[in-house]
């Protein structure tokens, strides 16, 4: 089975980029197909040994920079790539409208992971609200309503969706009304049995994993911190077009700590060392650093929302809020405080989202449609 593995685009490494990650690792040969390659970016340092073919775009000149306000090139970014000599082709989708390839007389079967129809396109919060704008907002209009029409075509072409979560597979039904089926990312860290921290020893702060963008609740945790005085540790760094850093920082009293980037060796130490993990998205897709909190032994307070849903069991591993406000938040912190958790259920729970679970899922996934 000769297999082609295509990917927005390799720029930032996050969620999307570890189930690129574990697919590249099933599919050792096959090669990466994306629409542009930013060579100094941490994704490339992840794979930067694999067969990348990256689309014409990749020549422009500041391609990273360009993709979002020229998205209205995805439909000539894909349709330039020619898969007739593959057997299947996985596609690994979010917001570039990464599906549908051009078929000719090719007959590969296309397998389609969503991460999430384009949260753009279909009314979602995004991680930059240029809408504040009105040129924007205009612009957004026209070019939206083409690319939602060629969005769902595309899908249609799609042999079989993967959905990350139960949430993204009822947003898969309700915009492409297609049938999927669910298989959660891989969550895999330098954690587990043998890097167990005694509860005891906690340090006495809350952890946020997120590049410094919108759409995560930022600014909800540096509130809670700045009124409640806890301590925050918030790793990430800033990406895209995100102007509110400086804002964010500015709220940000000393109790605050911004992190930037660091390695997973560091980020397991930061898990471990939590007193609990805040998930503050209001529609996360799935969530993959939660579970990664989990997997260390952390718990987590999460907003009752998105995929969140899926992967916190309230008072076994982690306690929601239901009212997305800085009370809501301040009530679930209190009420998490006087909670005792049990930290090997909850790593025995985070465990069910094993890469190697994922691996295994998505092999025989692929073989069975194959074989049909």
């Amino acid at each position: 089975m000769k297999a082609a593995i295509v990917h927005d685009y390799i720029k930032e490494f996050g969620g999307a980029e570890r189930v690129l990650e574990a697919l590249c690792e099933i599919y050792p040969d096959a090669a990466i197909y994306t629409a542009f390659v930013d060579k100094n970016s941490s994704a490339y340092s992840h794979f930067k040994n694999k067969k990348i073919v990256s689309s014409w775009f990749n020549l422009l000149p500041f391609a990273g920079k360009l993709a979002s306000p020229l998205r209205f090139l995805t439909p000539f970014i894909w349709g330039s790539f020619n898969f007739k000599d593959f057997d299947v082709v996985i596609s690994s989708a979010s917001w570039f409208i990464t599906k549908g390839f051009k078929r000719s007389n090719s007959k590969f079967i296309e397998i389609c992971y969503c991460h999430t129809p384009p949260r753009w396109l279909y009314g979602y919060t995004t991680s930059v609200n240029f809408q504040k704008f009105a040129i924007v907002r205009a612009y957004a209009a026209i070019v939206g309503h083409f690319l939602r029409l060629y969005d769902f075509k595309r899908a249609q072409k799609v042999n079989f969706f993967i959905a990350n979560s139960k949430e993204v597979q009822s947003r898969i039904q309700k915009f492409y009304r297609r049938d999927s089926t669910v298989i959660y990312p891989p969550v895999s860290l330098p954690v587990g049995k043998s890097s167990m921290v005694n509860s005891k020893s906690r340090k006495d702060y809350y952890f946020i994993v997120s590049r410094i963008v919108g759409a995560k609740g930022l600014d909800l945790a540096v509130e809670a911190a700045s009124k409640m005085g806890f301590k925050l540790k918030i790793a990430g760094a800033p990406a895209g077009y995100y102007f509110e850093y400086d804002k964010l920082a500015s709220k940000a009293k000393q109790n605050v700590q911004f992190l930037g980037q660091v390695t997973d060796e560091e980020l397991s130490k930061l898990y471990k060392g939590a007193k609990g993990f805040l998930a503050l998205a209001k529609d996360e897709d799935f969530g993959i650093t939660p579970v990664e909190s989990m997997l260390a032994g952390t718990p987590v307070i999460a907003f009752n929302g998105g995929g969140y849903k899926e992967t916190v069991v309230e008072g076994k591993t982690g306690v929601f809020f239901y009212e997305y406000s800085l009370a809501g938040l301040i009530e679930a912190i209190h009420i998490f405080e006087t909670l005792e958790f049990d930290q090997n259920e909850i790593i025995k729970h985070a465990q069910k989202f094993s890469k190697e679970r994922f691996k295994k899922e998505i092999e025989n996934f692929v073989k069975s449609k194959i074989k049909d």
